[in-house]
């Protein structure tokens, strides 16, 4: 089989020259890289890789295809969203043959019906060593030698390009959970409903004061935090009340900035299967994915807030826990799809939380 030649250029001048396997277009991006061992169909479809050119570490991809495309409640069953997200694929070896049980079509097939570039056949373990030392870089997908102009996600709102365009309903159980979209993985609306909910998506800068709900959600998403001011403002609003809140990956930072807390961008961020996390005030540890390019800074963090988990192995923020309100978050995922999933049963405190409160609302 012959492949037509394509180049990644980061923005530091180094270049990659590969093989095509997708659908071949020039493209700009920020390049990161993920070091999960599976689950490229899960990371593709992503909402949080918005804007990004993707650097799987894994060398070999492909050899189980891409699932097909069953829904149940509504979702895509084996997929976090209904359109893949990134906006160029990087990969070490192609595998050209697939093998697996569910598989409905090839990785290139997939990446070049949806209009994505896709790169194999260049040094993937030098392009992360690059980004591990100088941090994520911009870069450029170059394809017949036609130069794309550079961009910038993280200068744009990510979230609204992402963000569901009306509420939307999934399911009819006892508690009413208000889920604000900012780019929400599919796998966390079913961790909802498998704990008798009715989860009610809206919109990133829906006006929840309308909305009657026992919890409130916020959902991951990509970029820049500070670009979802009038997210950030619901949440202060949602502060003066007891309904209990959790929010995952962005909702962790833009519950922080609602705080008053700041938050800042990492150097190449945390994208992975395989992250430990300490649960501070303890000896638990625990493993999490993760996909991430901004933190919280701790020490903004107000009196009445405190951090709940701690990355092992930068010490960066993974998570915030209000000191007398049911309102916590973390910045890892404990619904990952693909796995792990120790933290599972942080839903399990979201739901046992409202429970409470609405028996307290009851008794008052």
């Amino acid at each position: 089989m012959d492949f037509n030649p394509i180049k990644l250029i980061l923005e530091d001048g180094s270049t990659f020259t590969g093989k095509s396997f997708g659908h071949e277009e020039s493209i700009a991006g920020e390049v990161v890289f993920n070091t999960a061992m599976t689950g490229y169909p899960e990371s593709l479809t992503d909402p949080s890789y918005k804007g990004q050119i993707l650097v799987l570490t894994y060398p070999l991809v492909g050899n189980y295809g891409v699932p097909h495309e069953d829904s149940e409640n509504d979702l895509y069953k084996f997929f976090e969203s209904d359109q893949l997200h990134i906006s160029a694929l990087v990969i070490s070896d192609y595998s050209t043959e697939y093998s697996h049980w569910n598989a409905e079509r090839s990785l290139g097939d997939w990446l070049t019906q949806n209009k994505i570039p896709g790169i194999f056949d260049v040094d993937t373990r030098r392009i992360t060593k690059l980004l591990r030392e100088k941090g994520s870089m911009l870069g450029k997908v170059v394809f017949d030698e036609k130069e794309p102009v550079t961009y910038d996600p993280n200068q744009e709102n990510l979230v609204a390009r992402v963000s569901i365009g009306e509420k939307k309903v999934y399911g009819n159980g006892k508690q009413r959970i208000l889920l604000i979209d900012c780019g929400v993985k599919y796998n966390i609306i079913r961790y909802l409903l498998e704990r008798d909910t009715t989860v009610i998506r809206v919109p990133w800068d829906h006006d929840i004061s309308k909305e009657d709900y026992d919890g409130l959600f916020i959902s991951n998403g990509p970029g820049d935090p500070k670009q979802c001011e009038t997210t950030i403002q619901s949440l202060s609003k949602a502060y003066k009340s007891e309904i209990p809140i959790f929010g995952i990956c962005l909702g962790n930072q833009l519950m922080a900035l609602a705080a008053g807390a700041d938050t800042y961008k990492l150097k190449y961020g945390h994208r992975s299967h395989n992250q430990p996390v300490l649960e501070v005030g303890s000896d638990k540890a625990y493993i999490t994915s993760q996909n991430h390019g901004f933190a919280i800074d701790n020490e903004t963090l107000p009196k009445e807030w405190k951090p709940l988990f701690i990355n092992l192995n930068d010490n960066t923020n993974e998570g915030m826990k209000h000191m007398s309100k049911p309102f916590f978050s973390t910045q890892f995922h404990p619904e990952a799809s693909g796995g792990p999933t120790d933290t599972a049963h942080l839903f399990d405190v979201f739901i046992e939380n409202i429970k409470k409160s609405t028996k307290l609302k009851v008794q008052s």
